[in-house]
């Protein structure tokens, strides 16, 4: 039965050109060294800087069943981004996980063995249990990441230590369910989407991973973000 299950891992990008060749490059090395039936769904949103044209390449190297292309017009965010994926995958498992090199894709046979442990409908890295952890972020970053997940810990009690990461391995069905659920957009999305989970009774493994900051680029995190982040975390726990 295990040999029948296939993984698609949505990669949402913008400005990945740098990154991308080496996240894919790492993401078929650690899939086929452990047997699992894969592709990789690039969702590029008209990023100026030639990440399509980059993706292109990738495309005709590993061949269109392995990497499948599915651009947008523009920025439209991460939440449409894995809708818009999602709807493309043929495996009856998705992976989310950012494409700036941040999540390694050495972590994926560790989501995939956890899953099957404890049958999990979702499975989610955490950085802050185990041997967990974050590189390369200063200490304002890590406060913020720290505070926001404690804040919703206290408010919201969902049954994970990592709410804000985006390193996840999601049941398809269950992922449509919950991003069908959701309605937070941006950075709170992520958390919403495992206080949904909770919610509807779906099983969650954590498996403890390490964060390493944007290789390339500039990191998506700013000011503008923490407000959104706490008016979403406020509007969950209005609603939940």
């Amino acid at each position: 039965m295990a040999s029948k299950d296939k993984y698609s891992v949505l990669l949402p990008t913008y400005n990945e050109r740098e990154n991308l060749p080496l996240i894919v490059w790492l993401l078929v090395k650690y899939f086929t060294e452990s047997g699992y039936d894969f592709e990789i769904i690039i969702i590029d949103d008209g990023s100026p800087d030639g990440t399509l044209e980059a993706a292109k390449q990738l495309e005709k190297i590993y061949g269109k069943d392995k990497i499948v292309l599915r651009p947008r017009e523009k920025k439209l965010g991460l939440g449409t981004a894995y809708i818009h994926g999602v709807k493309h995958a043929t495996g009856n498992f998705v992976i989310i996980m950012d494409a700036d090199m941040s999540h390694h894709p050495k972590f994926i046979p560790e989501f995939i063995k956890k899953q099957k442990e404890g049958d999990f409908d979702l499975v989610s890295g955490t950085r802050y249990i185990g041997n967990g952890g974050v590189f390369g972020w200063d200490f304002k970053r890590k406060l913020v990441s720290r505070t926001a997940n404690y804040i919703t810990q206290v408010l919201l009690r969902p049954g994970a230590s990592d709410l804000t990461g985006s390193f996840r391995l999601y049941r398809k069905d269950v992922l449509l369910k919950l991003v069908e659920a959701c309605v937070s957009k941006g950075y709170v999305f992520q958390m919403e989407m495992i206080i949904r989970a909770r919610q509807l009774n779906f099983s969650i493994g954590e498996v403890p991973i390490s964060f390493v900051d944007r290789v390339y680029g500039e990191s998506k995190l700013g000011g503008s973000e923490i407000i959104a982040f706490l008016k979403g975390l406020l509007y969950l726990f209005a609603t939940t």
